[in-house]
């Protein structure tokens, strides 16, 4: 009997009467192959499947296998499972398992999801994209179209409240689990001569020391399938004859995903080598020693770049707390973690759900198929972020996917029915047009899958091409994988006879259509450096040939900011991207300044992106163009390349401390500002000049003067003057540059007979004033004159009267008439 069967009379009491339900039950409860197995009885089902979702392929398959051998039967009779690449589905079947992006292409093509009685969301703390998607899409049709239908969300380890609240309050099932102790061993990277280890390398020394120290099979948690490899390489040397190792992540042989997963014979133990693919679902038998990395490798999308860079960082506090649970599904166990306890603190609560770092093309298509222009339209966990929307939304416009107004267009429905990225389904579609139907279909199955040979066989894609059409032969490779991507091809087919018309056309030119935006164009010099058109950088290793040829497109980098590394690629030529890019090249008539001349030259220039095509140079550049780049050089020089005067910065400093008094009613006159709005303000100045000495003749106080309106002008001389008239009748100019507020320096013998300190705009500022000495230095700051005679005028006066005999010292400086000069000249 197994945890969640305590639950399940609840369960399906509760289903009978309520449509949504949320069951929480930790990681080996059973929920997974318990639960769907208990509502086959249902009186609700009336016949219909009953559907369950599975974020990964292996984890499906795994599933369906397990509940089909409970019942006695194979996959596809009872117990069905449909991925992308493997179906076992027949009449007879009651239960399908399904990876979730299944779901959403069943739902498209009927919202009423009319075969079926129940949807199940398995292990939804993982918090795919497909699905919050899916969930999105089946609560829409469960509210509007189908009230009847059942929603089932599982989840191991997520907060169920905001879960709930989403599902209108519904009702939230728990089950306790059943989890024997683990105790935790933190085993932290120790540093030797001031250098730390490899984390491969540490995780070698901890299997070592696990094999002579613990019993039973040791399941190992690593980032990704190179670090398996590499632990792989340090470890294999070492292993008693009784231990057999086994890796366990995504890209590899279904035979061997299936020999990791088994149990060990009697007598034996395993070592499983894994990603985080065995942290859920998976029940791994015979585990009872965990050695977490403490690391996890995610997709993070920059919406600027168009790319998708892979990130290492540390798992969250639930990752670690279900990788540690692996080692207590049987017996008491052990959990080392290579990391401080200290550090466990720090670790985040939960990974970040894929909706808020994925490329969302795939989704905004799904959507806009949907009916659903905004993401607004639909209720979400989490919804996705503006920047990648709109960048998402963006690319399928480009492609011709969307309209403008976001509704999906004839070209985008024909994308999305083909089941790929909107990258991959627009190449299809137009290499059919162009002849080329069977190399656009291989192309998009190979892209949809991870590389089929590996980093060891160079970034050129042409090599997985002939792989695929058996032109080369490839020792080891995973047979099963190649059929099921020449299946898949073969699905992007319009018919089974469909050919190319040649064998001449390069595979460049087609990924050209799906990636306009990663073309790149060989720097010059020895490295394999490109520019791609997107404006970033990315590099080939020095050793690959591609590297050798002008242009190429890539279809698969890392993403990095500074400059990304290519895994997949295929070589091009310009003629080839001017004719089927043409849509995407713009030819300008542009100006730029030439810092060195001192002048401005004109150029008409051929661009795709932020590549340079064609450049040729015009013999007079037009008054615009000239203005233009004038506006430009002021922008790379900086703000203070302008003629600026005494009288210009005083009054931009009034401006700004008009602003700080009444915000909404002046404007930012900060040099950031001035240099964003140029545009409004210079540009009506530079009629008529044409190189940067006449530009330094501009009456700049004249330029500024137009950013306020006559009635501003007006009020900032009133609240704001430039000068003050002072008891000896003088004009003196007041500094508005000063942090502290508008400055008066002045001599003190000009001011006695002040006994209030002068006040502007309105009397809400104080006047700081500056008293100075007859040799012109300060004796005192303040905004208080009043008191500045009263109390520290007497100690001045002491101390300066003998030091300036010729300069009066009046013991009453409140009736005393003030004087710029000696005693003698008066004022």
């Amino acid at each position: 009997m197994l945890p969640i069967d305590q639950v399940l009379p609840e369960l399906t009491a509760t289903l009978a009467s309520q449509t949504t339900v949320l069951l929480q039950a930790p990681p080996g409860a059973g929920k997974t192959t318990r639960v769907p197995v208990a509502l086959m009885d249902a009186s609700w089902r009336q016949g219909r499947r009953i559907l369950m979702l599975e974020p990964r392929r292996l984890a499906a398959r795994s599933a369906a296998r397990f509940m089909a051998r409970q019942l006695g039967e194979k996959p596809g009779q009872t117990v069905g499972y449909r991925t992308r690449l493997d179906t076992r589905v027949s009449s007879q079947t009651v239960i399908e398992v399904v990876t979730e992006g299944i779901l959403t292409r069943l739902i498209q093509s009927d919202p009423l999801l009319d075969d079926y009685a129940a949807v199940l969301f398995d292990e939804f703390h993982e918090r795919s994209l497909q699905a919050d998607l899916g969930l999105a899409l089946v609560r829409e049709s469960q509210q509007v179209l189908r009230p009847d239908l059942r929603v089932v969300v599982m989840s191991a380890t997520l907060d169920t409240t905001p879960l709930a609240r989403m599902l209108d309050d519904a009702p939230v099932i728990s089950s306790e689990g059943r989890a024997f102790p683990v105790s935790v061993i933190h085993r932290p990277l120790s540093t030797s001569a001031g250098r730390a280890p490899r984390v491969t390398d540490h995780v070698a020394s901890v299997i070592r020391e696990v094999l002579t120290t613990e019993t039973g099979s040791i399941l190992v948690f690593l980032p990704g399938a190179g670090e398996i490899r590499q632990v792989e390489r340090l470890i294999r040397p070492d292993l008693p004859a009784n231990v057999h190792l086994a890796p366990l992540y995504g890209n590899l042989k279904g035979d061997e995903q299936d020999r990791a997963i088994q149990p060990a014979l009697d007598g034996e133990r395993k070592l499983v080598l894994a990603t985080a693919i065995a942290e859920t679902s998976l029940t791994i038998e015979g585990v009872r020693v965990v050695i977490d990395a403490g690391q996890a490798r995610r997709a993070v999308f920059d919406p600027n770049s168009g790319m998708t860079r892979l990130e290492t960082g540390r798992v969250s506090k639930a990752a670690a707390e279900q990788r540690k649970g692996r080692a207590g599904r049987v017996e008491p166990g052990v959990c080392y973690r290579l990391w401080s306890e200290s550090d466990q603190h720090g670790l985040a609560a939960f990974t970040p759900p894929e909706i808020l770092e994925a490329d969302l093309a795939p989704l905004a298509l799904e959507l806009a198929q949907w009916g659903a222009l905004r993401p607004e339209d639909l209720d979400w966990l989490d919804p996705p972020p503006a920047a990648h929307w709109n960048q998402a939304v963006a690319l399928l416009q480009w492609l011709d996917l969307l309209n403008p107004d976001g509704t999906i267009t004839d070209h985008g429905r024909n994308a999305r029915a083909l089941g790929i990225h909107p990258r991959l389904a627009h190449m299809v579609l137009k290499g059919r047009e162009s002849g080329y139907p069977q190399s656009a279909a291989r192309l998009a199955a190979l892209l949809g899958e991870r590389d089929l040979l590996g980093p060891g066989a160079g970034a050129d894609i042409g090599y997985r091409l002939q792989a695929l059409s058996g032109e080369y032969r490839v020792p080891n490779l995973d047979r099963s994988r190649l059929d099921a991507i020449r299946r898949s091809a073969a699905r992007l087919l319009p018919d089974a006879h469909a050919r190319d018309v040649d064998d001449t056309l390069p595979a460049g030119r087609l990924l050209a259509l799906a990636y306009p935006d990663r073309v790149g164009l060989r720097r010059s010099g020895d490295a394999n450096r490109y520019q791609l058109s997107n404006g970033r950088g990315a590099s080939l290793p020095d050793e690959d040939a591609l590297g050798q040829q002008p242009w190429i497109v890539t279809a698969d980098l890392d993403g990095r900011a500074r400059e990304a590394r290519i895994y997949l690629a295929a070589a091009t030529d310009r003629a080839t991207l001017e004719a089927d890019l043409a849509d995407h090249i713009d030819t300008t008539d542009e100006a730029t300044w030439d810092d060195a001349r001192g002048t401005v030259v004109a150029r008409r220039i051929t661009r795709l992106g932020a590549l340079v095509l064609t450049e040729k140079a015009l013999p007079e550049p037009g008054p615009e163009q000239i203005q233009l780049a004038l506006l430009t050089a002021v922008r790379q020089k900086g703000i203070d390349s302008l003629p600026w005067n005494e009288t210009s910065r005083q009054w931009q400093a009034r401006v700004a401390f008009m602003r700080s008094l009444e915000p909404e009613q002046w404007p930012d006159t900060s040099d950031e500002a001035l240099l964003a709005t140029l545009d409004q303000w210079l540009a009506p100045f530079l009629a008529g000049i044409r190189n940067w000495k006449g530009l330094q003749q501009v009456n700049l106080m004249d330029a500024l003067q137009t950013l306020l309106p006559w009635d501003r002008q007006q009020a900032l001389k009133r609240e704001l003057p430039t000068t003050l008239e002072i008891p000896t009748g003088q004009q003196v100019r007041l500094d508005y540059t000063a942090e502290n507020g508008p400055v008066l320096a002045v001599k003190l013998q000009a001011l006695f007979g002040w006994t209030e300190t002068p006040r502007l705009a309105g009397g809400r500022v104080p006047v700081v004033i500056h008293l100075l000495s007859p040799a012109q230095r300060p004796l005192a700051v303040t905004a208080d004159l009043a008191s500045f005679w009263r109390e520290v005028y007497p100690d001045v006066r002491k101390e300066m009267r003998g030091r300036y005999p010729k300069h009066p010292w009046p013991e009453d400086p409140f009736t005393a008439e003030a004087r710029m000069g000696t005693k003698r000249s008066g004022r």
